[in-house]
């Protein structure tokens, strides 16, 4: 039988109750009322509360991404408001293949993160099918973080170009020289890159009315840890 450690028993102090010798000695309780309906603070159990806020770590890479992004896609924009041949644009070029990367491996390590490290439920305020499309949509912002570096990976080494990080080392080539995939690869990600920014916004826009309109405390759960 479950025991706990809850103040002495059976003729010893030191010696935990048993939980059903607990529930026999509380006041006035109703001898109708199932034991597991028990309220847990009669047993001065501490009972394990939800998360109210992020972890650092899930904080900290929630803006660190959130800071590359915005750094990149400027990036991206930018290199394409001169010719590919234009000095200069190698150099660009080079920065976006490399934050990307390191976008890429950052979403892997939040995505693992995010598995291993409940997050804070949002309030039970908020409509039901408000959070449904507020989970929905935050796995398509991941799924985004990890396709639109991935695109943009396939789309060099399709043109048969490699990919360098920071200067460190190219990551390995998966593939060949293709020019179908190449123009679709770059298709994609030009694509997905409107997407992306689209669901930012929309997610900067649904922050600030939590903010500013509810005052629901939901931005402070990615302010605090």
């Amino acid at each position: 039988m479950a025991e706990f450690a809850i103040s002495g028993p059976r003729g010893n102090k030191n010696a935990p109750w048993t939980i059903w010798e607990a529930w026999a000695r509380i006041p006035c309780r109703d001898p109708e009322v199932p034991l597991m309906s028990m309220p847990a603070h009669a047993l001065n159990v501490a009972v394990a509360s939800p998360p109210t806020s992020y972890t650092k770590v899930a904080v900290a890479m929630h803006w660190l991404i959130a800071l590359l992004i915005f750094l990149n896609v400027g990036l991206g924009f930018f290199m394409e408001t001169f010719p590919k041949k234009a000095p200069g644009h190698d150099e660009v070029l080079f920065y976006h293949a490399s934050f990307g990367s390191l976008i890429f491996m950052l979403a892997v390590f939040r995505l693992f993160w995010r598995s291993t490290h409940k997050p804070p439920v949002l309030p039970s305020t908020i409509p039901a099918w408000q959070r449904g499309l507020a989970h929905t949509l935050h796995w398509v912002l991941y799924s985004l973080m990890l396709l639109v570096p991935l695109t943009g990976y396939l789309h060099r080494m399709a043109g048969g170009h490699p990919v360098s990080f920071f200067g460190l080392g190219n990551l390995p080539v998966l593939i060949g020289k293709d020019e179908p995939l190449r123009l679709l690869t770059d298709t994609l990600h030009v694509s997905l890159v409107w997407v992306l920014c689209t669901l930012v916004v929309g997610h900067i826009g649904a922050a600030l009315k939590h903010r500013l309109i509810d005052r629901d405390g939901v931005i402070q759960r990615m302010l605090r840890a």
